[in-house]
């Protein structure tokens, strides 16, 4: 990302040769395409990478059908079996029903899905995508960010994006070059340009950008206070948490799964009433939160329970947890780094 004439289009356009580089190197899968003769670099345009285009870049005579499989028409591929892999790609963008008809009959947004479309059709490893939304209306454009990361979920294309809005940047981008004047400002993580900016430069782009936005539970959690088994006995549990000085303690299953939380008052209550384990009650739910939540996601939640809130990973497994202090500190402009 960066502002207009930083240098983003042209970088993108030397991973193609569109512009040729006067030095260093550009490695696909391991290979320097500067190396490539012409036609290796012609395969590997054709087969390699798909651009997306800010302008679209539609064929005005042509359906929305024979636009998406253009690119496997010019592969070489028959009428049948491109029109196929064109209609599963129209689908996949959620354009179904509109195969027949031509750019000119279409919304920006519904445009902007063909061209998208064309660019999953050929398959490509790599989607570069140069400023694909910018011309959108503020609504489309959120609904087709929403919609490129719900296909990037379950496509898992390397893709190279370039914007000048850092809002857009901060939501689509795992990793984020800021240029200017065409040399690299900074490179890292949402999070890193956020917390810590290189120079000047960068802390003026991202003053105005609300941290709870970049920073992740996986940053602000801790190691739990105080965990037990469900086999346990709740004298035992009673036990744990007076050790660690803890209110509560979550109660997970023999493989690490979070079962449930208990409180001091409900492990006495229990060991008065001669409970052999945890696992003969019903235990009080814990509230929970992906290890890759957001602030802004994460404090609502915290703030229906008094306990911290478990922090769990892909696989429900629980892998530390979330104070309330902890949260303040990532909401804090003058927090350290994480």
């Amino acid at each position: 990302m960066g502002l207009s004439g930083s240098g983003k289009s042209t970088l993108v356009r030397c991973l193609t040769r569109l512009i040729e580089c006067t030095k260093g190197r550009i490695l696909f899968d391991g290979e320097d395409i500067l190396d490539y003769t012409r036609q290796q670099l012609t395969a590997f345009r054709r087969d390699k990478v798909a651009m997306v285009f800010q302008s679209y870049g539609l064929l005005p005579h042509r359906t929305v059908l024979d636009n998406v499989a253009f690119g496997l028409e010019i592969r070489g591929m028959d009428r049948p079996n491109r029109y196929k892999l064109a209609s599963k790609a129209i689908h996949t963008v959620g354009l179904d029903g509109w195969e027949d008809y031509y750019p000119r009959e279409m919304s920006g947004g519904m445009q902007q899905r063909v061209g998208l479309a064309r660019a999953l059709a050929v398959d490509s490893p790599v989607l570069l995508m140069d400023e694909p939304f910018s011309g959108l209306d503020p609504l489309i454009r959120r609904e087709m960010q929403d919609e490129l990361i719900s296909l990037q979920t379950e496509l898992h294309k390397t893709i190279i994006f370039i914007t000048h809005d850092l809002d857009e940047a901060l939501k689509l981008g795992d990793t984020i070059v800021i240029l200017r004047d065409g040399e690299i400002a900074q490179q890292g993580s949402p999070q890193q340009i956020v917390t810590a900016p290189a120079n000047d430069y960068v802390s003026n782009f991202v003053k105005d950008v609300s941290r709870s936005k970049v920073i992740q539970a996986s940053s602000i959690m801790s190691k739990p206070l105080a965990v037990v088994r469900h086999s346990q006995s709740p004298e035992e549990a009673l036990k744990t948490m007076i050790d660690t000085e803890a209110e509560s303690a979550f109660v997970v299953d023999d493989d690490g799964a979070l079962v449930g939380v208990i409180t001091r008052h409900r492990a006495a209550t229990m060991t008065s009433d001669e409970t052999a384990n945890l696992a003969d009650t019903d235990l009080e739910p814990a509230l929970s939160v992906g290890v890759n939540a957001y602030l802004e996601e994460i404090v609502p939640i915290a703030a229906r329970t008094d306990h911290p809130l478990a922090v769990l990973d892909a696989h429900g497994i629980l892998v530390g947890e979330a104070r309330r202090d902890a949260l303040l500190k990532g909401m804090s402009e003058n927090a350290p780094e994480v």
